[in-house]
């Protein structure tokens, strides 16, 4: 009978999953098409099997004292002698060595680590690093021991406060790079497709509250003045730039072959000089080349390497002179552009809360919300991950460039809040109103209010929506192949130009996303049954 209850409380798809695992086992095994495909798009490397026991160690080592924190007493106790026992096997045995050297070699830059064996694929530590890995880990792994030791006699028998912290700290910490940073070899696509799944749907979470919570605010009787100064200075800015002093630059010789672009020209002109927007330029487009000066730009027009170039006006020959102007420098410019932006889009703020007798920053919020959700996932994907990342890395000089992977993350979190805003701002509606005013009534802040009273209860209402919001930011990721980020779909389409397959790659690829999606749906009803609101 237990048997039968436990049959009843699965969900269906997941018995129909469950009823057709010794099917899909048996073709995976059986299959060499597909096992080679199910390797291929998990990201399985080359001697990853010595790896996954150290993994599945660490795990133990982080996880169990952690979850002692949440069980009785008696089960507590087991969980805490487990993870003392895997840390003395983690100090006694080298069996999380292969995973530790591979995290290692993976955490660093390849092209100038000394760490690193160069142009070697997997990557692997140099037979010195590897020494030394090797000497640093055991007290590393015994301070570790120890310290869960302590702190966990004093969790569970004192209960006191700051050890059970402690251990949280430690434990949650060492559980978030074993799970979201470290280098998984046995499954790399698994892993980058689950770790921004669930790193987006965190960030996308934040940012969803942060939207909420400037849609809440509530205009006072300075909030129009200050943002009338700060428009009228931003636009103060935005005029003081553009009177800056401009620079004379000349297009010199002719403009029939090649023309050379010294470097530091103002890109306005380079595109002015390409695409041939001044007077009697050619129909065609310019062919231009990048030279170092203007000294080297005039050089090679006379010994006929050039037709022309663009060099300042001051050193330009004046028989030569073809066409000249006079433009801001880009740094002035860009300037402006930004100031003007930003104080024409507080102005219009302003007025509409002058209008609507709200605040500003609560209609930025809604306006947000509103294009975000106008805008098609992949086309925020690529804007973000393409353009805006080269705009951020140029106008830094390249001291942030962000990875792909972060640009995806950024790209989803940020597309996905809006949604998630939406989700939490019916929740917090659903609130009865009697009960905040009550909270007000005795002498709660708007923060506590919102922290005691409001979140708790908008909480358990959320929980469906949010769930299924986790499970399509799962399935999204997949979109981040189109910026060559390597996870589950991109291996998978990388597998297949390289094999010609027809449905292995993608019925392998299919059925993952299938288990993720089912999983992600079972913990989201477990969650939805535990904080469940009783009914009267």
């Amino acid at each position: 009978m237990k048997f039968l209850h436990r049959i009843e409380a699965l969900r269906p798809a997941n018995l129909l999953l469950l009823l057709a695992l010794p099917f899909l086992i048996w073709l995976f095994a059986t299959s060499t098409d597909y096992t080679r495909s199910l390797a291929a798009i998990l990201g399985v490397e080359r001697g990853s099997a010595a790896q996954f026991p150290g993994f599945l160690l660490l795990l133990v080592v982080f996880a169990a004292p952690l979850a002692s924190l949440f069980t009785r007493a008696k089960v507590a106790v087991a969980l805490a002698t487990l993870g003392i026992g895997a840390g003395l096997a983690l100090c006694l045995t080298p069996v999380a060595h292969p995973f530790l050297t591979a995290a290692v070699a993976n955490a660093v830059d390849p092209a100038t680590s000394p760490l690193v064996v160069p142009a070697e694929t997997p990557r692997r530590l140099t037979e010195a690093a590897a020494a030394m890995m090797t000497g640093a880990s055991l007290p590393i792994a015994a301070v570790l021991t120890l310290t869960n030791l302590l702190l966990l006699a004093a969790a569970l028998r004192t209960g006191a406060p700051a050890a059970r912290r402690a251990v949280l700290v430690l434990n949650g910490l060492g559980l978030a790079w074993l799970l979201l940073f470290a280098h998984l070899g046995f499954a790399t696509g698994l892993a980058v497709a689950i770790r921004a799944g669930v790193t987006a749907y965190v960030l996308a979470s934040i940012l969803a509250l942060v939207w909420v919570g400037l849609m809440q605010l509530r205009p006072s009787r300075r909030t129009l003045p200050i943002f009338g100064l700060l428009t009228a200075a931003t636009l103060t800015l935005a005029a003081w730039q553009a009177a800056q002093p401009r620079l004379g630059y000349s297009l010199v010789g002719t403009a029939e072959g090649t023309i050379g672009i010294a470097a530091g020209t103002p890109g306005r002109i380079v595109d002015m000089v390409r695409y041939g927007s001044y007077p009697e330029a050619p129909a065609d487009e310019a062919k231009v080349k990048t030279v170092v000066d203007p000294a080297d730009a005039l050089s090679q027009i006379a010994s006929g390497k050039l037709s022309g170039a663009v060099v300042p006006t001051e050193v330009a020959p004046a028989d030569m002179v073809l066409w000249q102007t006079e433009v801001l420098p880009d740094a002035a410019a860009n300037l402006a552009t930004t100031a003007l932006v930003i104080g024409i889009a507080l102005g219009l703020l302003a007025v509409c809360g002058f209008l609507y007798q709200r605040h500003p920053l609560s209609i930025a919020a809604e306006f947000l919300i509103d294009v975000l959700r106008g805008i098609p996932m992949l086309v925020i994907i690529l804007y973000i991950g393409l353009p805006l990342a080269g705009v951020l890395k140029s106008s830094t000089g390249g001291f942030l460039d962000p990875p792909n992977l972060l640009r995806g993350i950024t790209a989803m979190a940020i597309a996905y809040s809006a949604y998630m805003a939406e989700i939490f701002r019916a929740g917090i509606n659903a609130v009865p109103r009697g009960q905040i005013e009550a909270a007000r009534s005795l002498g709660l802040s708007r923060w506590q209010t919102a922290r005691q009273v409001i979140l708790p209860q908008a909480f358990r209402i959320v929980i469906p929506p949010m769930g299924n919001e986790f499970i399509a930011i799962l399935k999204d990721t997949s979109l981040l192949s189109i910026l060559s980020i390597r996870d589950l779909t991109q291996r998978m389409r990388e597998f297949q130009s390289a094999t010609f397959l027809t449905f292995a790659p993608y019925n392998t690829v299919a059925i993952i996303y299938v288990f993720l999606t089912l999983i992600a749906a079972s913990l989201v009803a477990r969650v939805e049954r535990r904080y469940r609101t009783p009914r009267h």
